[in-house]
């Protein structure tokens, strides 16, 4: 699986980050989809949110967020393995994101468990 790990700044959040770390961790999304279909969906919902697709393969999709109001730049990557959606979102500047890429994971997930 390929999500790089979180910084120690409290700009990211991760499926793969510890269980135990409250800052960086969030909780994986398990689907019943089949992984191409979720894969899409993932895809829709990413774009349903602004995010710029920057690369897509089988089983990954990674994507560029930017923030409407100071252009900020986060990289998310969310992964499909088997059953399980793995994502990580990061901010490129700035130590505190204000809770924004977990906002954008946890609507994410929300969205595409809907679908």
């Amino acid at each position: 699986m390929s999500l790089k790990p979180c910084p120690s700044s409290p700009n990211c959040v991760s499926t793969l980050a510890d269980a135990t770390d409250s800052v960086h961790y969030i909780e994986p999304l398990s689907i019943e989809a089949d992984p191409l279909a979720a894969l899409n969906a993932i895809e829709s919902a990413l774009t349903s949110i602004g995010a710029k697709i920057t690369s897509r393969s089988d089983s990954k999709i990674d994507a560029v967020v930017t923030s409407k109001l100071f252009r900020f730049k986060d990289d998310v990557t969310v992964v499909v393995d088997g059953n399980t959606v793995h994502a990580r979102s990061a901010s490129r500047v700035g130590h505190s994101d204000l809770g924004a890429n977990r906002k954008r994971i946890t609507a994410l997930f929300a969205k595409i468990s809907t679908s």
